[in-house]
């Protein structure tokens, strides 16, 4: 049996919808559509993040997570409160009867600075709080949650209930947090006005190089021996728990990561759309996240990209054309694809794409090297290619 696929970054399929993809979003959308629909698409391309996290630990470590909005709101939060620190400077809030702080703590009598802001006068100390501090949160939730093996339904319910939580914590803190306004009227990050459209059309190309940078490393993840283990613990759990592995630590890691990942979407999506509000931290949010994995693929990184934007697009335009019954509309088009492709929209590709595409080419490799691989190894190489991180 051959090995030579496993051995491989990307197929020849994989690697050709990653060159598809930069295409897109490098050059087709850029020249095809004005600055503000630009912005509308990094700040779609920004849940891809979250999308991306929940391939690695639904897809792959069959952990389902429906609080990944907490995450993503926290590094939007740790990016706000950096921005809005900026745009709050004694000559900015001078009519303020405590200048230096931001608007919403004045309007709430606060006369000094919390000290948990005080870290995020720095745009260093803001960038690593942006990872760290969720990291640490959905570590500890891992912590207390999987050495206890909770795993299932009964996870899903508890992240649910977290958001709820941190929801409700954050519109009741409105002196700290901003309440359920939010972090509003974000300016500038070291002087450079992030409101303008040259700004806007910069953001988006970094959050486009994010993107890519992120799935470089899911897809190094899922074809290290972590992504082959994190297969088998979804699918035989106690199987791998008596071979002597701690399945425990590899479903905290995944759930960390994933988390990370989801803050620093987060924080992309602050800086294109200029405030952070409780609204993206809650369960409603959360399940939405859910549903782009799902649309996608929650097998495909790439996947997690296409689900991202055709929901959000789907969603946009939808609201636009039947504001009444948008809800309904956008609910039997997520109720169509899960019924009809239930692999998503990447298990058509995978399907009538990938798999003719690396068939061709392995043929054509032999054939070059005179060395016709046997059917068992052909069959090999689809089924690798079926389960790689990005299909």
């Amino acid at each position: 049996m051959s090995n030579y696929s496993k051995q491989k970054f990307l197929s020849p399929a994989e690697l050709g919808g990653f060159i598809v993809l930069a295409l897109l979003l490098f050059v087709v959308l850029p020249l095809s559509v004005g600055d503000f629909r630009l912005n509308l698409i990094g700040k779609y391309l920004s849940y891809s993040f979250v999308a991306m996290g929940l391939v690695l630990c639904w897809g792959y470590g069959g952990i389902l997570s429906l609080g990944q909005g907490v995450f993503f709101g926290i590094g939007g939060y740790c990016m706000a409160m950096f921005l809005k620190l900026e745009a709050s400077s004694v000559a900015n809030t001078s009519i303020q009867s405590t200048p230096g702080i931001p608007d919403f703590m004045d309007w709430n009598q606060l006369t000094e600075l919390p000290w948990f802001w005080e870290p995020f006068n720095s745009l260093g100390l803001s960038l690593i709080a942006v990872v760290l501090v969720p990291g640490l949160f959905a570590f500890l939730i891992g912590l207390a949650m999987f050495k206890r093996r909770v795993g299932g339904v009964y996870f899903a319910i508890i992240t649910q209930a977290v958001a709820a939580i941190l929801t409700i914590l954050i519109v009741g803190s409105q002196g700290m947090t901003g309440g359920i306004n939010g972090i509003t009227d974000l300016r500038t990050m070291l002087g450079w006005d992030i409101r303008t459209d040259e700004a806007k059309v910069i953001l988006y190309f970094v959050c486009v190089t994010f993107v890519f940078i992120c799935l470089f490393i899911c897809q190094f993840v899922l074809r290290s021996k972590l992504g082959r283990l994190l297969v088998a613990v979804r699918d035989t759990e106690e199987r791998v728990r008596f071979s002597g592995y701690n399945v425990d630590n590899f479903k905290i890691f995944i759930f960390t990561l994933a988390a990370m990942l989801s803050a620093i979407g987060g924080a992309l999506f602050t800086l294109q759309v200029g405030f952070m509000s409780p609204s993206f931290v809650g369960i409603v949010p959360s399940i939405e996240m859910v549903i782009f994995c799902a649309v996608g693929g929650r097998l495909s990184l790439l996947g997690a990209v296409y689900g991202a934007l055709a929901v959000n697009f789907a969603k946009t335009t939808l609201s636009e054309a039947i504001p009444e019954l948008w809800l309904f509309a956008l609910g039997g088009m997520f109720i169509a694809v899960v019924s009809i492709f239930p692999n998503g929209l990447m298990g058509l590709y995978n399907t009538y794409i990938a798999a003719p595409v690396n068939r061709c080419y392995y043929a054509a490799v032999a054939f070059i090297n005179k060395d016709k691989p046997a059917e068992d190894e052909v069959l090999t190489i689809e089924e690798t290619d079926s389960t790689a991180g990005v299909n």
